[in-house]
């Protein structure tokens, strides 16, 4: 790899922001957002009462093969999420128990991939974050001649992701969020979480969410 030393160098969320972002689900900012940074819905976390909530650091592998992100783990800061797409080839365990003692030790904050990962029950045991498509044995490969990327724009599904994005995920699913957003994001979330309780409040009372929002059927 070429300029490692520069790789991990771009802005990230403040640290008041990932503190407040960690309280506020996948769904919610999503939706407060403008409906925006929604992941494929296959990906879920191996354990559905994982969350993550971090910098995206991302990462270009290539089909059937995990060498970068094992570049990937030696670059990546504490804290980040590494966010990787393997080329469209999800019939491989691209990540297993021994990336994961080693995230841990980084300090990394989680992985959400475009692909399937092996050793699930040992991840889950371990409390490392993994997001997902499923899980899968085969082995991949380790190509030095494939040219992929880290730090650089990541499209998965219709969303183009870029190193420093905010990422958040739970059981329902991983949204990221544009760092130059993050902030405008966490404000209207808390507001809609604030509306929503109120609103559950009257719910208890009887009250149906048509009397709250004026609906009425044709």
């Amino acid at each position: 790899m070429n300029d490692s030393k520069a790789i991990g160098d771009f802005l990230r969320p403040s640290s008041d922001d990932l503190i407040l972002a960690k309280n506020i689900s996948s769904s919610t900012i999503h939706e407060a957002a403008g409906k925006i940074g929604a992941l494929p819905s296959a990906i879920k976390p191996l354990d559905i009462t994982a969350s993550v909530c971090g910098p995206a650091f991302t990462v270009r592998g290539a089909p059937g093969d995990n060498l970068w992100l094992h570049y990937a783990l030696a670059e990546a800061k504490p804290g980040d999420v590494l966010v990787a797409d393997m080329g469209g080839l999800y019939e491989a365990g691209y990540w297993g128990e021994v990336m994961t003692v080693s995230a841990l030790a980084q300090g990394l904050a989680g992985l959400v991939i475009n692909g399937c990962v092996r050793d699930g029950q040992a991840i889950i045991n371990s409390q490392f974050p993994v997001f997902c498509r499923g899980t899968c044995m085969r082995g991949t490969e380790k190509n030095t001649d494939f040219v992929g990327a880290l730090a650089k724009s990541l499209p998965i599904g219709d969303v183009l992701i870029e190193a420093g994005d905010l990422v958040i995920g739970d059981g329902d699913g991983v949204v990221t969020i544009p760092r130059n957003k993050v902030s405008n994001a966490i404000e209207d979330s808390i507001e809609r979480d604030t509306r929503e309780m109120k609103m559950m409040e009257v719910l208890r009372t009887g009250k149906t969410t048509l009397d709250i929002y004026g609906w009425k059927m044709k």
